[in-house]
């Protein structure tokens, strides 16, 4: 069967308010040089899905110049292909709709005329914040085997009550079945099921889906449509074991990125055979190390240049580390200065950050100190 897929690049935004202030949680960077929608881009073209809609809604400029016309991801095609989907809200709408469309189903209503348009069997319906790299093709063929109506991607997770009340928590059968829902549970813990808001499902049912809840006023995916329906449609789950994360904080965010220092996380993201993550290129010049520097434990992008101290931290493309600056336990994003003598510790700078010399900035791995884009301190 065809299959198209739908990515939501807004609806979690208010989740990382500090770096979705002038961009959407699809274009936030991660992990030196790619950015969170790379993972759902690559698994859906790793899967064969080469037709993509993009659900947006504000600040998408960032995503649109990410993007571009998806040749990186092999997407820059006449049939099929990359489309943004802007929100169709009019100039006439007060802010009440305007920030009404923060949910999967409020999503897809904007969206009706491009579902309505493709021609495919199924969609694939997923996140942006979803970091895994998972074999979607292998979900498809479940799907299609179990004859199921809507299937739910779902990984076993350990978790706290502090993290259940972040997730979907999935229950089913010993075939795969759901029979019920959790959703943000309290009081919560132990070994569950949780969902990677990831589904697949037939294109017209979508639309369906779509529809009925234009006219009844549904806006939720989950309490509305899935668990509505789950005596009277067969809604499977598909056991997903490779390594997930989902970002909902900045503090999630540092820790989810400092994970990357793992070599089995890395190797579980980047190092799938026939699975590629794909990411804009940008020709730059090999990273630049001068004499007596001291690096360890850390990634870096190209074109740096690294003539201070650099510890268990991740360094985008283009940042300058001055002469005697020390970076432990950070994230410094694209084009960033660290001048000579400056510390950074526990902190995460955003892109085109000027930290001058001898400035020292701390915080803490639980609560790391955030600098914006375009900041002299």
């Amino acid at each position: 069967m065809s299959v198209t897929g739908i990515i939501f690049s807004n609806i979690h935004d208010k989740n990382l308010p500090e770096l979705t202030r002038l961009r959407t949680m699809a274009s936030v960077p991660f992990g030196c040089r790619y950015r969170f929608i790379d993972f759902t881009l690559s698994n859906m073209v790793n899967s064969g899905v080469t037709s993509v809609g993009i659900i947006t809604q504000t600040n998408y400029q960032s995503l649109a110049d990410h993007i571009g016309t998806g040749k990186d991801w092999d997407l820059a095609t006449r049939a099929g292909g990359v489309k943004l989907i802007s929100p169709h809200i009019t100039a006439f709408a007060n802010d009440h709709i305007r920030s009404h469309i923060s949910s999967r189903l409020e999503s897809l209503k904007s969206a009706t005329v491009y579902i309505a348009r493709r021609k495919e069997d199924l969609v694939v319906l997923s996140d942006c914040d979803v970091i895994c790299n998972i074999d979607l093709g292998d979900m498809i063929a479940f799907h299609e085997k179990t004859g199921a109506a809507i299937t739910l991607a779902t990984k076993k997770m350990v978790l706290t009550p502090e993290s259940a009340a972040k997730n979907v928590i999935v229950e089913k059968d010993e075939t795969g079945r759901v029979n019920d829902l959790l959703i943000y549970p309290l009081d919560t813990s132990g070994e569950h099921s949780v969902s990677l808001n990831i589904m697949v499902l037939d294109r017209e049912k979508l639309l369906n889906i779509v529809n009925d809840a234009a006219a009844h006023g549904y806006t939720s995916f989950n309490s509305d449509v899935i668990l509505r329906h789950l005596k009277s449609e067969k809604i499977m789950a598909y056991e997903y074991e490779g390594y997930f994360a989902c970002v909902s904080s900045l503090s999630e965010y540092f820790s989810c990125s400092l994970d990357l220092l793992d070599p089995k996380v890395r190797n579980a993201l980047f190092g799938v055979k026939n699975r590629p993550i794909y990411t804009k290129i940008r020709n730059s010049p090999p990273t630049r190390y001068s004499d007596g520097v001291t690096v360890s434990d850390s990634l870096f992008a190209d074109g740096c240049l690294i003539s201070g101290h650099v510890e268990n931290s991740i360094i985008f493309r283009g940042v300058t580390i001055g002469k005697g600056a020390v970076v432990k336990n950070s994230i410094i994003m694209q084009d960033s200065v660290i001048s000579a003598g400056a510390e950074i510790n526990c902190s995460v700078l955003d892109k085109n950050v000027v930290v001058k010399e001898g400035v020292r900035l701390s915080g803490h791995a639980s609560l790391p100190f955030y600098v914006p884009k375009n900041t002299i301190v």
